[in-house]
Parts: C-alpha cells; sequence; structure tokens
C-alpha cells in the first residue's frame, strides 16, 4: 500500500543554477550536495537535482507539472521572487486558490498554489467541471 510520496528526482543541465534556483528563488532547503546532485526539502517534500547531460531543452508539452504547496500569507511575496527571477510562465491561473505556473532552469514545469485537495474538491462541487463528475466519498 502507497502511504505518500518519497521524493522527486529532477534531472538537470546545469546543477549550479538549478541549486540557486531552487535554494535562493524557491527556498528549498538544502541537505546535501555532490558534484553530480543535490538534496533539497521543499515544505517536506525531498526533491533530488541530479544532474544529467540528456535533460531535455525545452518543456514537454503536456501539462504535467509538480504543485508546490504556499501558505496564502506567502503567496505574493514567493510570486514576487519567481516573477524577479524572470522564471517563464506556461499557463494562466484558472484554478480554485491562487496558483503561480512557472518553468525551473531546466523547463520542468512547477506551479505554488495556496489551497489542497479538500478545497479543490470543493470548488468541483459547487461547479463541477463536466456532467460526468463522480466524487468519492
Amino acid at each position: 500500500m502507497i502511504t505518500g510520496l518519497n521524493h522527486v528526482t529532477l534531472a538537470v543541465r546545469d546543477l549550479e543554477r538549478s541549486f540557486r534556483f531552487y535554494t535562493e528563488v524557491l527556498q528549498c532547503r538544502p541537505l546535501a550536495r555532490w558534484r553530480s546532485g543535490a538534496y533539497l526539502l521543499a515544505g517536506e517534500l525531498w526533491l533530488c537535482l541530479s544532474l544529467d547531460e540528456t535533460t531535455r531543452p525545452e518543456p514537454l508539452p503536456e501539462y504535467t507539472h509538480l504543485a508546490f504547496d504556499v501558505p496564502a500569507r506567502d503567496f505574493g511575496r514567493l510570486a514576487a521572487r519567481i516573477h524577479s527571477a524572470e522564471a517563464l510562465l506556461w499557463k494562466d491561473d484558472r484554478s480554485e486558490g491562487d496558483s503561480l505556473y512557472f518553468l525551473d532552469p531546466d523547463g520542468h514545469k512547477l506551479e505554488i498554489h495556496v489551497g489542497d485537495w479538500r478545497s479543490r474538491l470543493a470548488a468541483m462541487r459547487r461547479s463541477p467541471w463536466d456532467s460526468e463528475t463522480v466524487f468519492f466519498d
């Protein structure tokens, strides 16, 4: 039985650039660093940056992305840091709760989001996404 998400590993082309982005802009906590990688904490999420010369040069076209929790009181300040770092935006926010959709230096699609699965389901119950929406509870 799965009990949670253990860690996320992101392939990066330039470890120094990515390390700075995740620690200075997103304020992830560094745990360890070596020649070809680094371990960070994003809240309680264990994040690994792994140097990989085959890392793709641009974002994937699909919607797949990582969304990080941000308390409402910190959203504006973190969004401003991301904008100041000139991170490219990849999607406009149309979801429940504040969100900012941006790319990291390697084109990984990221999001900062205020809310959780409970607030998302509450919003969906008020306004289902389509006529076939089913809730399991």
